[in-house]
């Protein structure tokens, strides 16, 4: 069983920089590989990036490329996500979530989700 917190959301301007942290309580937190996801108002939930447990292996969608970079720290039971040049489409609520797949992707490759952060980019 594993328990995720987002935490770092909130109101920002285009161009703005945030880091959201996503922290994990239960075992073996290296053996799972992290997700965000996010959702905005209307839409489906979307990937946006992963990474994976021992390796840090990372992957994106390809509206976040060049921009976030997600990151993870396996002593601290905790990913992050951090964002930069950010646009008002990026508004939304994010997600933590925790896979034990390989190379999960959608939503139903993970396991374990967090509650979600919202974060709001102003025009």
């Amino acid at each position: 069983q594993v328990q995720l917190v987002e935490s770092g959301g909130g109101l920002v301007q285009t161009g703005d920089s945030l880091r959201l942290s996503c922290a994990a309580s239960g075992r073996s937190f290296r053996l799972y590989t992290m997700g965000w996801f996010r959702q905005a108002p209307g839409k489906e939930r979307e990937f946006v990036a992963r990474i994976s447990g021992s390796a840090g292996r990372t992957y994106y969608g390809d509206s976040v490329k060049d921009r976030f970079t997600i990151s993870r720290d396996n002593a601290g039971n905790t990913v992050y996500l951090q964002m930069n040049s950010l646009k008002p489409e990026d508004t939304a609520v994010y997600y933590c979530a925790a896979s034990l797949g390989y190379s999960p992707i959608n939503l139903y490759d993970y396991n374990y989700w967090g509650q979600g952060t919202q974060f709001t980019v102003s025009s």
